[in-house]
């Protein structure tokens, strides 16, 4: 199987602060893959510097046969790399359908000037724009919910929009950062059933990282545990979760 993404290597400081220490790892094509571990142990961090709102100290990332180290986001974003975040960032004086429609604008041709001037080339890419963020939202369960505000929606279903517009571009790789966090349980399994099912019908990649172990061991093939921003273990859900060292990182022990 082919790796998607590999990371070589990866070092983060913020002056003596060593918020990633040297991590590699690989997700295959196809996988879900699983990243955990306690509060300021790095996840959100690598998550950062892959997306490239903080480019790595030292390390490389390659996508796809592709070295993306220190790309801008709207660079990765364009090569197929999607992400959300724990806190939520919907534009809450946008429709949910609009909220959708801006994440397929990074793969648009036309520039400002045919959007100034509406030519027939925008108008054209727009609706096609428009038609696959719909399919997006039906996708997600919120077609119905199209032309409401965000601000509307519950705090699930905005979880779902943001799962929708990651979708939308042709992402390749989801990095979804905490989608469980803050709401019931059942719902977020039903959220992450979801997300398997958009993971069989497109064929994406997804890295979670998650707090809850429930959630983990029911969607990810493969676990990696993160503690002070080195990896203190990799492998199958029940090999991680049984790990001494990952164990006593959530206790705030050393191993």
């Amino acid at each position: 199987m082919t790796h998607l993404l590999e990371a070589h290597g990866i070092h983060k400081y913020f002056g003596g602060v060593r918020a990633v220490e040297g991590i590699d790892l690989h997700v295959d094509r196809g996988e879900v893959l699983g990243i955990i571990g306690p509060n300021g142990s790095g996840k959100t961090t690598f998550f950062n510097t892959l997306t490239g709102q903080h480019p790595p100290t030292k390390g490389k990332f390659i996508f796809d046969d592709e070295d993306i180290t220190g790309l801008p986001p709207h660079q990765v974003t364009a090569r197929g790399i999607a992400r959300t975040f724990q806190n939520l960032r919907t534009f809450r004086s946008l429709t949910v359908l609009e909220n959708v429609v801006v994440g397929e604008h990074v793969k648009q041709s036309t520039g400002l000037f045919a959007s100034l001037f509406r030519t027939k080339m925008w108008r054209e890419e727009e609706k096609a724009a428009r038609e696959r963020a719909r399919d997006c939202l039906y996708m997600v369960g919120l077609s119905r919910l199209a032309d409401r505000l965000s601000i509307e929606l519950s705090y699930g279903q905005q979880k779902r929009l943001e799962l929708a517009r990651a979708l939308a571009g042709d992402s390749r790789l989801l990095l979804l950062d905490e989608p469980t966090s803050g709401i019931p349980l059942h719902d977020g399994m039903e959220l992450m059933n979801l997300v398997l099912r958009i993971r069989e019908e497109r064929g994406v990649t997804v890295i979670i990282i998650e707090h809850n172990m429930r959630v983990m061991r029911s969607v990810a093939d493969r676990l990696i545990a993160m503690d002070f921003g080195k990896k203190i273990s990799e492998g199958s859900p029940d090999h991680v979760l049984s790990d001494p060292c990952v164990i006593t990182a959530y206790l705030g022990e050393e191993c």
